[in-house]
């Protein structure tokens, strides 16, 4: 075996093992989540507190007032080529895309209230940012 092709192999092993922490935390378990089929993980933004009119918005007035929520994608679903070890997207939303999902929709999950496994077919649009100069 050459010395470039043990290199690559030895990248695509190295990409398959979960990075591990530099400080061990005692606190609680590091976990990652990896969706399955057409599924994303999305982290929930936080709204400012404030209305456009000035006013302080408690928390549920908030959540009442909101159909959907902006959220964005933290994970999603891949697929590795066996033979040239490519890992694939198949979720269709871009990985770090900004999104609106309906605000009941997707599980939310247990260690972590701000984040939910959502069905890609729940994505209602992918949200981008413009400055206007």
């Amino acid at each position: 075996m050459s010395e470039s092709s043990k290199g690559t192999k030895l990248k695509a092993l190295m990409k398959l093992q979960p990075k591990q922490p530099s400080l061990i935390s005692n606190s609680s378990p590091l976990r990652q989540i990896h969706p399955l089929g057409y599924r994303v993980v999305v982290k929930i933004l936080k709204e400012q507190s404030i209305s456009e009119g000035g006013l302080f918005l408690p928390e549920g007035a908030k959540q009442n007032m909101q159909e959907s929520l902006l959220v964005e994608v933290i994970e999603v679903a891949s697929a590795r080529d066996d033979d040239s070890g490519h890992e694939t997207n198949v979720s269709g939303v871009p990985l770090g895309a900004m999104v609106l999902i309906p605000k009941e929709v997707g599980v939310k999950v247990p260690w972590d209230d701000s984040l939910r496994i959502v069905d890609t077919q729940d994505v209602l649009a992918v949200v981008s940012e413009i400055t206007m100069s």
